[in-house]
């Protein structure tokens, strides 16, 4: 019986070139955005100016994390303390958390079997709510012209959590491109890797105007090569709060070879994708994830499910799996476990049960897909869970029986 040896954590090495612009800033000894000497362009400034070139946004402010960027772009459109703002039931922690640091309300909105938004319950709980924060969690999207339709009609601005979107579409336009901030990850598990770090995009010169403020710009706001003129600044500058979260040259100098890079590491993640992906085709009481077509998705993960399963059924897969080096996580545990949490587990945020939202969810098995696994490493993922899914579907819940047999 194979096992597989690979880790699910480890990430591949940073980049050669990243590494040598890394190790000029720190020679340099210059690694906070705004101690560059007169002739020099900080590295922040330029990973903004290219990364507002490759979405096609008109500015960018690079942050400290994705979560600063989602706190940032609710504060940057004045959402209040107690005021209600839609979110995905399926997320991970920081895009509530991002809602509760403000002291607004998450108001969480039901997830289909697509593993996205559902559009019937957002329109149901949309009276009265100013902003929704999407998510586009483990990189599934929605139909998003529908959602825009939706929440034009009704007054609400879209806030993009892009953090698992970083290169992907719908229907040819780029994530983050549709609402009217677009918030990204550079987390370590993200599409580019500094370790941490965050990107804002948006049009509207005011939102991005308050972002820069109020990510700590000291009036040095001159010094963006994407972010607004500076007559954007001026009625914003002295009554927008410092709320410091700035991203140093060193991650930015990290950053742009990934950035060159990324249609190529793209293809990559959905090439290992398509393996799992046909590896798993007809497993019994496996459903796999549907893509619409029009959706340009960017897979560096992997869910499926097992609607309707019993717990006792999904542990034992999940044992069985891990037992053959496989490692699964599940979103419908009674307890969080590692990124595990869903809506019903963070009582800052009280909700009512939503029956539908939680079958999905107890059915969602997900697994990270790192570059660092080759398509024959995809392909040996798909035998095992396979095996061990058919195995617990036929009534086998015992341990998999790992002794090396004599040929």
């Amino acid at each position: 019986m194979e096992r597989f040896t690979g880790s699910f954590t480890q990430q591949e090495p940073i980049p050669e070139a990243a590494i040598a612009a890394a190790l000029r800033v720190m020679q340099s000894g210059r690694l906070h955005r705004y101690n560059t000497t007169p002739d020099e362009i900080a590295e922040a400034a330029l990973l903004e100016e290219e990364f507002a070139a490759t979405t096609g946004a008109r500015y960018c402010l690079a942050v400290a994390s994705g979560g600063y960027a989602l706190a940032t772009a609710l504060r940057a459109l004045g959402v209040q303390p107690g005021e209600r703002v839609l979110t995905n039931a399926f997320t991970l922690a920081p895009v509530p958390g991002a809602i509760a640091s403000v002291g607004a309300v998450p108001v969480f909105v039901g997830v289909t079997e697509g593993l996205v938004i559902d559009l019937d319950d957002l329109a149901a709980k949309a009276e009265g709510v100013r902003v929704l924060m999407l998510s586009h969690m483990r990189g599934h999207i929605c139909d998003m012209e529908a959602l825009m339709r939706l929440c034009d009609a009704r007054g609400i601005t879209v806030i993009e959590d892009c953090a698992h979107t970083m290169g992907a579409a719908w229907d040819g336009r780029l994530t983050g491109r549709w609402g009217a901030m677009g918030c990204f990850s550079t987390q370590t598990y993200k599409h580019m890797n500094s370790g941490e770090g965050g990107l804002i995009i948006a049009d509207d010169p005011t939102l991005m105007a308050r972002a820069v403020l109020l990510s700590g710009s000291y009036m040095l706001y001159g010094r963006h090569r994407a972010a607004p003129p500076p007559e954007a600044f001026a009625d914003l500058r002295l009554t927008t709060p410092n709320i410091s979260g700035r991203m140093d040259n060193l991650r930015a100098a990290i950053l742009r070879p990934q950035l060159a890079d990324l249609p190529r590491q793209c293809t990559r993640w959905n090439e290992r994708y398509r393996v799992v992906e046909a590896g798993l085709a007809e497993t019994p009481g496996l459903t796999r994830i549907k893509r619409p077509a029009a959706e340009g998705f960017v897979a560096s993960s992997f869910q499926f499910l097992l609607l309707d399963w019993q717990p006792e059924a999904i542990h034992a897969v999940i044992a069985r799996c891990g037992a053959r080096g496989v490692e699964l996580k599940w979103f419908g545990a009674p307890e969080p476990v590692a990124f595990t949490s869903r809506y019903d587990s963070w009582t800052y945020a009280p909700s009512a049960p939503m029956p539908a939202t939680d079958r999905i969810l107890h059915g969602i098995i997900d697994m990270r897909l790192p570059l660092t696994f080759s398509v024959e490493d995809c392909a040996q993922i798909a035998r095992i869970i396979r095996a061990e899914v058919s195995a617990v579907f036929q009534g086998d819940t015992s341990a998999p029986d790992l002794t090396p047999r004599a040929d």
